[in-house]
């Protein structure tokens, strides 16, 4: 992969040589030399970014999100819970804000300047063990670089998207703004299995330090998992893509939490 994008830097540098504006022809197509030395930076920029990087981006994506959605004032409920629970937490690495969306999707992310996002109907439908488990598991996503390897993805995809509209006509974009692409990326990214438990263990390990119940993290994954038979509606349904198997994982969390009772009774 490497050697291919490096092969790619080396082409887009000939072409800006000759006119970073220049219209070129080739195999029959025009091709916009402006377009093509943007794609390759960003195929470079994609697999060189740094942990600061990271940060910036997601500080800049996320300032997008807060004001393109509706954010709770610091007065409300729903803005007040999750300081509650969290008055106290810290993470190694990350200082971590809280902001809440006042929206009908159910969903949580959080990214890699430690901005962590709660939509308001998945607090509607979760206890605090559970909104805990939530809020725990999508920080465990950020601390294991999961996160970072989404927003790599990102840009690849839109390095993609500008390689082929560099041969004319409308280039097609999933949002309206590579923001809107890095904002997709953490807030509707689908991890594989392995980064779902390893952000599980994550989550139950967070809440126990903090002082909840053991059982939170199985909690809040059998709530998901009950929701997810009646997940009519499109906020439902796309938290419940992109964290599968909630039963399976839920009894895994359960058995974990057993255990340390276990342990700490003996």
């Amino acid at each position: 992969m490497i050697k291919k994008i490096t092969m790619l830097a080396l082409t887009v540098c000939t072409l800006c040589a000759t006119d970073a504006q220049a219209q070129i022809k080739l195999g029959g197509k025009t091709l916009n030399a402006q377009k093509l030395v943007q794609a390759g930076a960003d195929m470079i920029k994609a697999v060189t970014l740094s942990d600061a990087d990271i940060a910036a981006l997601s500080r800049e994506a996320v300032e997008w999100m807060d004001n393109n959605n509706p954010v709770s004032p610091d007065t409300s409920a729903y803005s007040q819970r999750p300081r509650r629970l969290t008055e106290n937490v810290k993470v190694d690495g990350l200082e971590l804000n809280f902001k809440v969306y006042e929206v009908a999707d159910v969903n949580a992310f959080a990214c890699g300047d430690g901005s962590v996002r709660v939509f308001s109907s998945l607090m509607d439908l979760m206890d605090d063990q559970q909104l805990m488990g939530v809020i725990g598991h999508e920080i465990g996503h950020v601390v294991h670089a999961d996160t970072k390897d989404a927003m790599k993805n990102a840009y690849m995809a839109s390095a993609a998207r500008n390689a082929a509209g560099s041969a004319g006509g409308t280039l097609a974009k999933l949002t309206d703004s590579q923001l809107g692409d890095l904002v997709q990326a953490f807030s509707n990214a689908r991890f594989s299995q392995k980064q779902e438990s390893a952000a599980d263990d994550f989550g139950f390990d967070f809440c126990v330090q903090n002082g909840m119940d053991p059982h939170s993290m199985a909690s809040a994954l059998e709530k998901l998992a009950e929701l997810s038979q009646d997940s009519q509606s499109s906020g439902l349904q796309r938290m419940f893509s992109s964290h599968p198997d909630s039963q399976k994982r839920a009894e895994r969390m359960r058995a974990r939490a057993e255990e340390l009772i276990q342990q700490q009774q003996q």
